[in-house]
């Protein structure tokens, strides 16, 4: 049986206002209802290694949502961050924030962690998918270019790689591409599959 099937007497819920995220779902053929968004303050304790950051807040966003979930729904939360030279990159806060993020990426290697939470009203699942991203060196026309037009002030490390400048600066991705983009929606699928195999 297909998993659009199994969902059929389900109701997956997206916790996430990223267009990105639900583009993939949908592509996917994935139903789903998003939920109204609601505060979760997004903090992390300082001491923990940068590769276990996405996992964290997604389970944090989990945790947060204001509603009891009902016996056939499935919560689905997930955070996504750019690590570079040990440093976690999240979204800047204005252009000059942007602009310094891409300097980092910029002629470098770096790596995009995305954490996913499933839960329903028994059970809670994590899980998390690693790619790495190497970036050709671009010019401060070309970053100011992306920034000015592409205002990527909602996107981790201040870059979308399905917009201009992943056609430009991106040299090789190791790992999903799809991660890159917010969701590693192949791993969701797997992971989805089980959850519901196993509730």
């Amino acid at each position: 049986m297909l998993l659009q099937e199994k969902l059929q007497t389900r109701r997956l819920l997206l916790a996430s206002q990223s267009p990105r995220r639900r583009e993939l779902l949908t592509g996917c053929g994935l139903p789903y209802a998003p939920v109204p968004k609601y505060p979760c303050e997004e903090r992390y304790p300082e001491t923990l290694p940068v590769g276990e950051v996405p996992l964290f807040l997604s389970r944090l966003k989990s945790e947060a949502y204001p509603e009891p979930l009902a016996p056939d729904e499935i919560l689905l939360t997930a955070d996504t961050v750019v690590v570079v030279g040990g440093r976690v990159l999240g979204k800047p806060c204005d252009r000059a924030g942007a602009e310094r993020m891409l300097h980092d990426l910029s002629g470098n290697r770096h790596t995009v962690v995305t954490g996913v939470t499933l839960r329903s009203a028994t059970r809670t699942h994590t899980f998390g998918a690693r790619s790495e991203v190497w970036f050709r060196r671009l010019t401060d026309e070309e970053i100011g270019y992306y920034v000015d037009t592409y205002r990527p002030y909602d996107k981790a490390g201040s870059y979308g790689v399905q917009e201009w400048i992943g056609y430009v600066a991106i040299e090789r991705i190791d790992g999903s591409f799809y991660n890159v983009m917010g969701l590693p929606i192949q791993k969701v699928y797997t992971e989805l599959e089980k959850f519901l195999d196993r509730s």
